[in-house]
């Protein structure tokens, strides 16, 4: 489930991937997979920037600005049944990131 598009800050390091996949173990949303003895992106709007990738990875091959913001405009939204919401835009029309 794709929640908000082209707003992802994950980045990710190939050269530095030591294909250990604990970022695949620990990703709420099964943004990797492993492909010939390494991590790759299957979709970065799958990602909802927890940061468990990053914080688990011991190779440094992964960052995201982690945050609450998005992930709780996405639960809220989820349980509202409205569009997502961080209010970090700078417009009205309040959409996230």
């Amino acid at each position: 489930m794709k929640y908000l598009l082209n707003v992802t800050t994950l980045r990710y390091s190939s050269e530095k991937c030591a294909g250990c996949g604990r970022c695949l173990e620990v990703c709420p949303r099964g943004v990797f997979e492993m492909r010939d003895k390494r991590a790759t992106i299957t979709n970065t709007d799958l990602c909802m920037e927890c940061g468990a990738c990053a914080k688990n990875c011991d190779f440094g091959a992964l960052s995201v600005n982690a945050g609450v913001g998005c992930a709780a405009a996405i639960i809220t939204g989820l349980l509202t049944g409205s569009e997502p919401s961080c209010g970090c835009s700078d417009g009205d029309s309040g959409s996230c990131c």
